[in-house]
């Protein structure tokens, strides 16, 4: 019998939200009404934090899919964490983001871009060719499980400036290096070949599946060609990605366990 998970999580910010328009925050204790039951529903971690939810928030919000946004903060990543159990309530991942439409609750990045492409093809989310659509799976698919390193080293944190960890990240892990070479070969052959701004010419699943790469490589100043930041410079110019990043800069909520290179929001020092 296939388990569904019912979504009664506890103490949710819930915000209405589409391109051009102003999230309006309303409880999530009472039953919703119809209007607000038929929106799709995404929930999502911290924005300063949580580049995998970025990218469908993104996604959604430049192609102008309506949608009801739900915080699940980030407290802890343990078991019994608020967080956690919120999460557990919502997929079996436990992981954030997740979205909902009706009794349907999609998890994963990925699986909610290509729902999302299924959903409202007129969107035109993925590429029309066919060896472009293919592409941009491709890549896609190498973001959803590669570049370890680089991610690792380079965790997104929207509100840092962090040049310093940057440079020294680049002299002392030369996986990261690698990680990086690969990335902006990768761009720059599709920037190439598609005849940019953005890796298939107009927005794609491709770019808001990168555009939490742009904001690490912003945070830490990263060394970029001039392809690549040109390229950098267009993702910061959509949209969806400067109303992700004013909410980021908004929240004001410090996670010690997300911060690796800081003590404190305005601390100046960077870890060794």
């Amino acid at each position: 019998m296939p388990v569904r998970f019912r979504l009664r999580a506890p103490t949710l910010d819930r915000r209405r939200n589409a391109a051009g328009s102003t999230p309006n925050t309303v409880s999530m204790g009472a039953p919703l009404p119809a209007c607000a039951a038929a929106m799709l529903t995404l929930h999502i971690g911290n924005k300063n934090y949580s580049s995998w939810s970025m990218r469908p928030w993104v996604l959604m919000t430049q192609a102008d899919i309506p949608f009801d946004e739900v915080l699940l903060r980030f407290d802890s990543f343990e078991p019994g964490s608020q967080f956690k159990r919120q999460a557990m309530a919502l997929s079996p991942s436990g992981t954030v983001p997740v979205l909902v439409d009706g009794d349907l609750v999609v998890w994963d990045t990925l699986a909610i871009a290509e729902y999302l492409a299924e959903r409202f093809p007129e969107r035109a989310l993925w590429p029309q060719a066919v060896e472009a659509r293919a592409l941009a799976r491709s890549v896609c698919a190498h973001m959803h499980s590669g570049f370890g390193a680089l991610r690792q080293h380079f965790p997104m944190n929207i509100e840092a400036s962090l040049p310093e960890v940057g440079a020294r990240v680049l002299r002392e892990q030369p996986a990261v290096v690698e990680d990086l070479q690969r990335l902006q070969a990768l761009w720059e052959n599709l920037l190439a070949r598609h005849d940019g701004p953005l890796l298939f010419d107009r927005f794609s699943i491709a770019d808001a599946f990168f555009a939490a790469v742009v904001m690490r490589l912003t945070t830490y100043a990263v060394p970029v060609s001039p392809r690549v930041q040109r390229y950098m410079d267009a993702v910061l110019a959509l949209q969806g990605v400067q109303q992700w990043v004013a909410g980021a800069l908004a929240e004001h909520d410090f996670r010690s366990f997300e911060e690796p290179y800081r003590q404190a929001p305005d601390a100046r020092d960077v870890g060794e």
